[in-house]
C-alpha cells in the first residue's frame, strides 16, 4: 500500500530519482549498481508484493504437509528478490542480476516435483530463457562501447553519432531477442506451458506478476532504443503469438495449460499495443492482468486440490454445486480476461482495442487481433461450460468441499475486489485526461461483435464436442497441429535444443579438450613447466663444483693414460 501510494504521488508530480554505486572503472566504462524509483517501479512493485503476499499465504495450505515447505518459501522469496532487482534497474549490468536470478529460480521451481516430466520441463524453461540471457549479455557488451550501460542517457541522441547509433541499434535488437524469450513470444512459446508442471502457487506468481512479465517490462523500459523496422517485426511475432495462443487453447483439456495459453495471448496483446507506441497503455494492461491472471489460477489451484490432483476439464463438470465461493471468483476472473464491460480487464482491453481501430494499419493486423479477442473469449466460455454445467466424471466417492479451503478462499477473497474495481481506479488514477476515441458505428462495435462471436463459438464446441470426436480422425492432422501448438514443443526440444547440445558437447570434447588444450593453455603451461625445470636444475648447481667436477674428471683420464 506505501509503493502504491508513492507511486500515485511521484505520478502526480512527475518526479523520478537515480541512484548510482559504482563498482568498477574499467576500458572507459563505468559498471554501476543503478537503482531508478519513479512511478512505473514503484507501483509494479506494489502489485508483485500484494501478490506474492497474498500467494504465500496461498501456499499455507496448497502445500500442506510438504516436507521441504521451507525450501520451496525461501526460493518463492527469492523469485520476488530477483524481481525486485529487475523492475528497480535501469542498468543493464543490475537488470542482469535480476535477469538471471528468475531464471535460475524458476528451473528451481519447475524441477520441484522431482520426476521424469518436470526434469524436462526445467531444462526446456532454463535453455529457452538462456537464449535471452546471453543475448542480454551481448546487448550489454556493444552498450559498453557507448561508454555507459545506463540506456536512459541515449533517449535523445540524434543521427550525427552514427558509430553510437549503431551500436545502440545492435544492443536494442539483442534486448528485444531478450525480452522475446522470457516473455515467450514464437518462436520460444513451448516453454510457457511446459512451465505449468511446477506447483500451482509457482504457476501462479510466475504468470502474473514475475518471470513472463519481465519480457515486456524490459520492453517498456528500453522502447526509446528499438529501431523502427524491431518494433515492426516484434508487432507480427506478438500478432502471430496472439492468435495462436488463443486458437491452441480451444484444443487443450488440462486447466492449467489452457490459463498458461491465455497468458502467451495476452502478453502478445501488451507487446502489439506496444509496438504501436501506447507504452503506458501495456504498462496498464500489464498490471490489470496480473491480478486477474493471479485470481484464476488460485482459483485453478484450489479446484485441481479437491479434486485429487486431476488437472483435465474433462472430469470437472458441475463444480459449482460443490465449490460455489471459488466458482463464482473463478468467473469473475474470467469475465474480465474476456473484457466484460466494467470489470478491470474492460478498461485496458477495450482501450487497446479502440486505439489499435483508430490508428492506420494493415487489414491482416486489424483482423488477426480482432480474431485473438473472439478466441480468447471462445476458450474462456468453453472453460465456464465445462466446469459449470458439465458433468461430473470422477469418483463419486471424493468429497468435494471449500470448508477445508479456508486460507486459500481467504487469499482469494483478497484480490476479487481489485479484479472488479481496479480497472477505473488505476485509469482515473494513470491517465490525468480521459481518452476520448471517435469511430465509426461499424468499428466501434467491432469489439462487442467479437466477443458474441467467441461465446457462440465457445458454445458450439463445446456442445458440439461428440459429434467433433468423431470427426477428428477426418482432420487428425489439423487437430494434432492445434494441440500440439503448431509443433512448437517438438521443434524445441528435438529439433533445436538437441542439435545445439550434441553440438555443444562436440565443441567441448574436441576444442575446448582437445585442440584448444593442445595448442592453448595446456600446451603452453605444459612448455613454461619443462623449461622451467631444466633451469631450476641448472641453478641448483653451483659453477664452482662444476668446474672442480670437469678439472678432477680431466685428471683423473691424465692418470689412467
Amino acid at each position: 500500500m506505501l509503493f502504491f501510494l508513492l507511486g500515485s504521488y511521484l505520478l502526480m508530480i512527475d518526479y523520478s530519482m537515480f541512484i548510482e554505486f559504482n563498482l568498477l572503472f574499467l576500458s572507459s566504462s563505468s559498471f554501476l549498481m543503478v537503482f531508478y524509483i519513479d512511478w512505473m517501479s514503484f507501483i509494479f512493485m506494489s502489485f508483485v508484493l500484494y501478490i506474492s503476499s497474498l500467494i504465500l499465504k496461498y501456499t499455507e495450505e496448497y502445500m500442506f504437509g510438504e516436507v521441504s515447505l521451507d525450501r520451496f518459501i525461501i526460493l518463492m522469496v527469492l523469485f520476488v528478490i530477483s524481481m525486485m532487482m529487475m523492475i528497480t534497474s535501469l542498468n543493464l549490468l543490475s537488470i542482469l542480476l535480476g535477469w538471471d536470478g528468475l531464471g535460475l529460480v524458476s528451473y528451481a521451481l519447475v524441477i520441484y516435483y522431482q520426476n521424469v516430466k518436470s526434469f524436462n520441463a526445467g531444462m526446456l524453461t532454463a535453455l529457452s530463457n538462456r537464449v535471452g540471457d546471453a543475448a542480454l549479455l551481448v546487448g550489454m557488451v556493444w552498450l559498453m562501447g557507448c561508454g555507459s550501460l545506463n540506456f536512459m542517457f541515449y533517449q535523445d541522441l540524434d543521427d550525427s553519432w552514427e558509430s553510437v547509433s549503431i551500436s545502440l541499434l545492435i544492443c536494442g535488437g539483442f534486448i528485444m531477442l531478450a525480452a522475446l524469450t522470457k516473455s515467450a513470444q514464437i518462436p520460444f512459446s513451448s516453454w510457457l506451458p511446459a512451465a505449468m508442471a511446477a506447483p500451482t502457487p509457482v504457476s501462479s506468481l510466475v504468470h502474473s506478476s514475475t518471470l513472463v512479465t519481465a519480457g515486456v517490462y524490459l520492453l517498456i523500459r528500453n522502447y526509446t532504443l528499438m529501431n523502427f523496422w524491431f518494433i515492426e517485426m516484434l508487432l507480427f511475432i506478438s500478432l502471430v503469438t496472439m492468435f495462436m495462443a488463443g486458437a491452441c487453447a480451444n484444443f487443450e483439456y488440462d486447466l492449467k495449460k489452457i490459463i498458461a495459453l491465455s497468458t502467451l495471448s495476452q502478453l502478445g496483446m501488451m507487446i502489439v499495443i506496444l509496438s504501436l507506441g501506447g507504452v503506458d497503455l501495456a504498462f496498464f494492461h500489464l498490471l490489470i492482468h496480473a491480478l486477474f491472471k493471479a485470481l484464476l489460477f488460485m482459483c485453478a489451484g484450489a479446484i485441481i486440490h479437491n479434486i485429487g490432483n486431476i488437472q483435465d476439464i474433462r472430469f470437472m463438470g458441475g463444480i459449482i454445486k460443490f465449490m460455489p465461493l471459488t466458482m463464482i471468483c473463478m468467473n469473475i476472473s474470467n469475465f474480465a480476461l474476456c473484457g466484460l464491460p466494467f470489470l478491470s480487464g474492460f478498461y485496458s482491453k477495450d482501450l487497446i482495442a479502440e486505439i489499435l481501430s483508430s490508428t492506420v494499419m494493415s487489414f491482416f493486423i486489424y483482423s488477426f487481433f480482432f480474431m485473438s479477442i473472439g478466441l480468447t473469449v471462445s476458450y474462456s466460455v468453453r472453460l465456464i461450460l465445462y466446469m459449470y454445467w458439465g458433468d461430473y466424471n470422477f469418483l463419486s466417492t471424493l468429497c468435494l468441499s471449500e470448508n477445508n479451503n479456508n486460507i486459500m478462499v481467504k487469499s482469494m477473497m483478497g484480490l476479487v475486489m481489485f479484479v472488479v474495481f481496479m480497472g477505473s481506479f488505476f485509469s482515473w488514477i494513470m491517465f490525468s485526461t480521459p481518452i476520448f476515441i471517435i469511430l465509426p458505428f461499424f468499428m466501434k462495435l467491432m469489439v462487442l461483435l467479437m466477443v458474441s462471436f467467441g461465446t457462440i463459438l465457445g458454445v458450439c464446441i463445446n456442445y458440439s464436442m461428440y459429434y467433433l470426436n468423431t470427426k477428428y480422425l477426418s482432420f487428425y492432422n489439423l487437430v494434432m497441429f492445434f494441440f500440439s501448438m503448431w509443433y512448437m514443443p517438438v521443434l524445441s526440444t528435438l529439433g533445436i535444443n538437441l542439435y545445439f547440445l550434441t553440438l555443444g558437447k562436440l565443441y567441448y570434447k574436441s576444442l575446448d579438450q582437445g585442440w584448444f588444450e593442445a595448442y592453448g593453455s595446456g600446451g603452453i603451461y605444459y612448455s613454461l613447466k619443462s623449461t622451467s625445470h631444466k633451469m631450476q636444475a641448472l641453478s641448483w648447481i653451483n659453477f664452482k663444483m662444476f668446474l672442480l667436477l670437469i678439472l678432477s674428471y680431466f685428471i683423473l683420464l691424465l692418470i689412467l693414460f
